[in-house]
């Protein structure tokens, strides 16, 4: 199992998610961008979906991801001055010396951690590297049992066609592990170009949360003021609620 994006993932990230993602949080996460004034960091910033609008905006934004495909289209899309506000860190031990005022892990980053331990120290890096004040807001979606217990085989979530008479597919087959909560996901890329046929198999897992193990690990962190909302338009947790979309303060 591997959460470094291989290279044919990453090269069809942006067009696949621009359809399934756009819409559904970038307003969310590029607000709380615009309402901050100091240093912001994006952790698992992959191909830049918010990362790129934040910065022609005049965000004073940093990105870190542990994938060098990702990172790599990321660059290859940034002016050479700018290029050192990515690199290859790890939520769990990233370094910088300097602090931010706001730090986002959007889109699932937090669920590639598996291990508790990990998890604690990732929330305690982050802590160390916020100024007095500053927010961490981090996103995992709510475990739907009956999905999460029957799982998908072989489900094509996604189909395009990413240039003239050139298509991409997506299929995936999710295995869970109830006990460990962990969901193994298989994600085959099949596409064309020119004549020839394509297919790889990229496989990761997750590590999926309840409402009050959340809690219960925040509050083992560093971190003494949370709250937990619902849906990306700031909505409380109710029963109709997706998504856990945790707001940590620094006092």
């Amino acid at each position: 199992m591997s959460i470094e994006y291989p290279d044919y993932f990453a090269r069809f990230y942006d067009f696949i998610y621009h359809h399934s993602r756009d819409g559904v949080d970038n307003k969310f996460y590029l607000d709380r961008i615009k309402e901050t004034k100091g240093k912001i960091l994006e952790v698992g910033v992959g191909t830049g979906r918010f990362f790129i609008d934040a910065l022609n905006d005049g965000a004073d934004i940093y990105g870190i991801d542990i994938s060098p495909a990702m990172l790599e289209v990321l660059t290859n899309k940034l002016p050479v001055q700018e290029q050192e506000r990515v690199g290859r860190q790890n939520i769990i031990d990233f370094h910088f010396d300097f602090k931010f005022d706001l730090i986002i892990a959007p889109f699932r980053v937090f669920m590639h951690l598996t291990e508790k331990e990990d998890q604690i120290k990732a929330l305690n890096n982050v802590f160390l590297h916020l100024d007095k004040g500053g927010t961490f807001i981090f996103d995992v979606f709510i475990p739907d049992l009956n999905y999460l217990i029957k799982g998908f085989d072989n489900f094509a979530d996604f189909e395009g066609e990413y240039a003239p008479g050139n298509k991409v597919k997506r299929i995936v087959t999710t295995k869970p592990d109830i006990l460990n909560q962990i969901i193994n996901i298989s994600f085959v890329i099949e596409w064309n170009e020119q004549d020839l046929q394509f297919r790889k198999e990229w496989k990761t897992t997750l590590r999926f949360f309840f409402r009050y193990e959340l809690e219960h690990l925040l509050e083992r962190s560093e971190f003494e003021k949370y709250h937990i909302i619902g849906d990306f338009n700031s909505n409380p947790l109710n029963s109709d609620s997706k998504e856990f979309i945790v707001i940590c303060q620094k006092n």
